[in-house]
């Protein structure tokens, strides 16, 4: 990684849970991690652990803070702006259950019935830039496979939509960087492996 005068975040989706496995929307749930989920959490203390960070953030919800804790970071600051998206009446389904009753029905452009829009989300990401932003060093971000996403797409100036293109595995880092003077992403990890 080159060395950057400008503050870097790593971002990291929790391990995976019941629901990840399957596909489902899982927002505002409290979902344990499963046994796998758990050991590729453990496994990134060794790649996280050569890195400084002024501040270490993790959404509420126990699958992200259990993923920081086994990631070696136990008392990251829970930050309410990391949590994912409320999916509203849509949590706990499958993108195919959607489109049964509503055909073409897509999070992105439709969002889900009855919870957060996608600007909502947006300007939570947008509140969490800012924090990184001024923590006088580099972030790691623990929390959700859709709200990092759209981190992701703000922190490159794009509009949330572009996160939809952004496949982000669990339990795997990405590094949200510097090209020059303006934001980029550095490197972007698909796959835990």
């Amino acid at each position: 990684m080159a060395d950057s005068p400008h503050p870097r975040a790593v971002i990291v989706r929790h391990g995976e849970t019941e629901w990840s496995r399957a596909w489902r929307h899982t927002g505002r749930t409290d979902l344990p991690l499963t046994a796998e989920g758990r050991a590729r959490a453990e496994n990134l203390r060794s790649r996280l652990s050569r890195r400084q960070f002024a501040l270490v953030l993790t959404s509420p919800l126990q699958r992200a803070r259990t993923t920081a804790k086994l990631a070696g970071f136990p008392h990251a600051e829970v930050c309410e702006d990391l949590l994912e998206w409320d999916y509203g009446d849509d949590e706990g389904r499958t993108s195919a259950e959607i489109r049964e009753e509503r055909p073409g029905w897509l999070i992105w452009t439709d969002g889900p019935k009855n919870g957060e829009t996608i600007d909502q989300v947006a300007e939570r990401a947008d509140r969490v830039i800012r924090r990184i932003l001024s923590a006088g060093g580099d972030t790691l971000c623990f929390a959700h496979g859709h709200i990092l996403r759209i981190l992701a797409a703000r922190w490159i100036d794009s509009p949330p939509q572009l996160a939809q293109r952004l496949l982000l595995a669990t339990a795997a880092p990405s590094t949200l960087g510097w090209e020059h003077d303006y934001r980029s992403i550095e490197r972007w990890s698909c796959d835990a492996d």
